[in-house]
């Protein structure tokens, strides 16, 4: 039996494959990157995005007077997911997940990747009922610069840098 050439298979390179195969290799694991699409479609539907992420109670919400906070944020998640059943508990262990990262580290990761964000927080869905109604009951979308390209670039950056070295 021969050694394996990789430890970990990524299927798929939009953003979360970037992602997931800068980490593993950063992490000393031997990264494949598979995907339909040839190279120049790196990043996928997150490149030709608008460059939104999703924050909780961030500096820039607070500089334009949004009050927001990580209880409120899951209250509106849950709220618009509807998770009602016991089949549910996945996903509603995933949605608290996120929205504690969001409201925690994200915001500093992110920036340690390089991303930097607009002095602006606008809204990505407010539900069908306004503001009142399911869905974001106040502004978290944050823009990043370079919008979806600025996103993929710092991903697509240290994929490409461990495909230099070998590894």
């Amino acid at each position: 039996m021969t050694e394996p050439n990789a430890d970990i298979i990524v299927v798929g390179a939009g953003l979360a494959g970037l992602v997931a195969a800068a980490e593993a290799a950063d992490a000393g694991k031997r990264v494949l990157l598979l995907d339909q699409e040839g190279e120049q479609n790196l990043g996928g539907q997150a490149f030709w995005s608008f460059g939104g992420l999703f924050l909780v109670d961030s500096p820039e919400q607070r500089r334009l007077g949004i009050r927001d906070s990580r209880e409120l944020a899951l209250s509106d998640w849950m709220t618009t997911a509807g998770f009602d059943r016991p089949e549910d508990h996945w996903p509603r262990q995933w949605a608290q997940a996120y929205v504690d990262f969001a409201a925690g580290e994200k915001r500093s990761w992110l920036a340690a990747q390089g991303l930097k964000l607009f002095p602006v927080v606008g809204w990505a869905e407010r539900g069908g009922q306004g503001a009142l109604g399911p869905g974001n009951s106040v502004p978290r979308f944050h823009i990043t610069w370079g919008t979806g390209p600025g996103v993929v670039e710092p991903f697509e950056r240290r994929v490409r840098a461990h495909l230099l070295s070998g590894r």
